[in-house]
């Protein structure tokens, strides 16, 4: 059993920044891709961006691009989205996700990931 926690949501004005961090209580770490995914109320889980095990490929979804930036540090278990030129639209509460061992295909959907966090909530201020 893998064990996901988020830290580092808040409050933040348009156009603002803010750094989430997830860490993971795995030492197979290395071998699962992570995401980070969000869930506005009332909406689905979205996609926000991935990174992939096996090449350290990233991927975002369109409307983040440029903006966000999903790194992971195998060596600390932890995976992080840092997030700038916030916008209200990006209010939700964001989970981190993990896929099983060598896991990845499916990286955009969240049937693609085994364990999740609690989540954190985001806010933006307009």
């Amino acid at each position: 059993q893998v064990q996901l926690v988020e830290s580092g949501g808040g409050l933040v004005q348009a156009g603002g920044s803010l750094r989430l961090s997830c860490a993971a209580s795995d030492r197979t770490f290395n071998t699962r891709s992570m995401a980070w995914f969000r869930q506005a109320p009332g909406k689905e889980r979205e996609f926000v961006a991935a990174n992939i095990w096996s090449d350290g490929r990233t991927t975002y979804q369109d409307s983040v691009k440029g903006r966000f930036t999903i790194s992971r540090d195998n060596a600390k278990n932890t995976v992080n989205l840092q997030m700038n030129s916030l916008k209200y639209e990006d209010t939700a509460v964001y989970y981190c996700g993990a896929t099983d061992l060598c896991g990845g295909g499916s990286y955009s959907y969240p049937y693609g990931y085994v364990y999740w966090g609690q989540g954190t909530q985001v806010t933006g201020s307009s």
